[in-house]
């Protein structure tokens, strides 16, 4: 079996138009949530959300790409690139041509969906007269999945393993895990993984508020991860993509490493459709730590999946008690939902991110907005950001239907743990695209 590390680190978020943009915003505990700007949500119950700022996919597609293509894979692409060029490699490379990419999303192009059914119903008295289509040639292939992988793929010159995973909110760690798992198995790689979102639009905001998910907090306080006040989740838009790659392969091409992925797990709970199974979620934590060989003892940090809401904050509260038992009052969780929102399947990918910069840096990102700790949730949640020593955290993901993905992941240095040889601390992050 191969060691798996990552090399390279793309994102476009709430907190900034590349990953350490936004890593240096997390560290500072800056919020990305405001007013929303893409629609007129003044009659909505929900009026923020975690948009982009200023990002402008041109540097990265033609005009005419990006007017074929949903902005989620607009979003990916430009995480990728990043990623791609973050592990100083190019695109003739032919390990990066025979390597691959999976790339997870939940909602994929609803909001080029809803553009076009709006068009189709004020074309609609016109159809009856005319056979001729008022909906784009490009609404079908620009809105599937899979479209952020293949299309990242056709840019980047990838030509092996492809794949579109859609598994709710875990999907961007389960498109890392899967990555981890194909090339732990054997596959050359190396593989582009992560997720990419773009659902900032009316039909996502009143579906999730319909459901009862969303903060009916209108201010920059409304993420408020395992407070007693917090009333659901601030939707939230952008892309992370990691580069991962056999270490033996990093290390002869002299590769930066963030750290290495050592176990995944991923379980349903066979439960319901809305509401999370503390045991599912623990499942998931313990098979995770288990393929990684590794005991609760010997996780440093938590990176909590947090969303903000009652029932799912409670629910991981509950699994991490049950997986660690008494030491899970020892052990630092965060949640970055409180900064950037929920960004649904790019979440876990950036969220897996900050974890390996975590370890990097020994600072522990804070989950802002905490002022009254819920009784049910009472674990030490780092509210300011923390110096820590962290050897092997976890990242926690999950979703609707009950789909929970957990990441184990262990960093290049600290004593206690196996050094990751050729590991270069400490590192200078100097290179951004933007």
């Amino acid at each position: 079996m191969k060691k798996v590390v990552v090399t390279g680190i793309g994102a476009v978020s709430p907190l900034g138009n590349s990953f350490h943009e936004s890593w240096e915003a997390a560290k500072a505990g800056k919020s990305g949530i405001g007013s929303i700007t893409r629609f007129d949500a003044s009659g909505l119950p929900w009026k923020v959300a975690g948009e982009l700022e200023g990002f402008d996919a041109v540097a990265y597609l033609t005009l005419k790409e990006i007017n074929r293509l949903d902005p989620f894979v607009h979003h990916a692409v430009a995480a990728a690139v990043m990623a791609v060029e973050d592990a100083k490699l190019i695109s003739s490379n032919s390990s990066l041509t025979s390597g691959g990419v999976i790339i997870g999303s939940s909602r994929g192009g609803i909001s080029t969906l809803e553009r076009e059914i709006e068009r189709l119903s004020i074309n609609s008295p016109l159809r009856l007269m005319s056979h001729a289509s008022r909906l784009s040639a490009y609404l079908m292939p620009s809105t599937t999945i899979s479209m952020a992988a293949s299309y990242v793929a056709q840019k980047i010159g990838i030509k092996g393993h492809c794949l579109g995973i859609s598994n709710a909110c875990a999907s961007g760690s389960n498109a890392v895990g899967e990555a981890y798992r194909l090339i732990k198995s054997g596959y050359p790689g190396p593989v582009l993984a992560g997720g990419a979102e773009a659902p900032v639009c009316m039909i996502c905001l009143e579906g999730y508020g319909a459901s009862g998910a969303l903060s009916k907090f209108n201010d920059l306080t409304a993420s408020r991860p395992f407070d007693r006040t917090r009333d659901g989740f601030v939707l939230a838009e952008g892309a992370c993509i990691l580069m991962l790659e056999d270490y033996e392969s990093a290390f002869k091409r002299g590769a930066k490493i963030y750290g290495e992925i050592i176990g995944y797990g991923n379980t349903t709970d066979a439960f319901h459709q809305t509401k999370p199974d503390p045991e599912g979620e623990a499942r998931a934590m313990r098979l995770a730590m288990e393929e990684g060989g590794i005991m609760p003892e010997d996780i440093d940090y938590i990176n909590a999946h947090g969303t903000s809401t009652p029932l799912g904050d409670r629910a991981e509260t509950e699994a991490i008690k049950m997986v660690f038992g008494e030491r899970a009052y020892k052990i630092p969780v965060s949640s970055v939902k409180s900064m950037t929102g929920h960004m649904l399947a790019a979440s876990g990918a950036l969220e897996a991110a900050f974890t390996l910069m975590s370890m990097n840096e020994e600072i522990i990102p804070p989950t802002i907005n905490l002022k009254e700790k819920d009784p049910e949730c009472d674990l030490d949640y780092v509210t300011d950001a923390r110096k820590a020593n962290i050897k092997v955290a976890i990242s926690n993901s999950f979703g609707f239907g009950g789909v929970n993905a957990a990441l184990v992941l262990k960093g290049g240095k600290g004593q206690g743990t196996e050094r990751i040889r050729g590991f270069l601390e400490p590192f200078s992050l100097t290179h951004d695209p933007q």
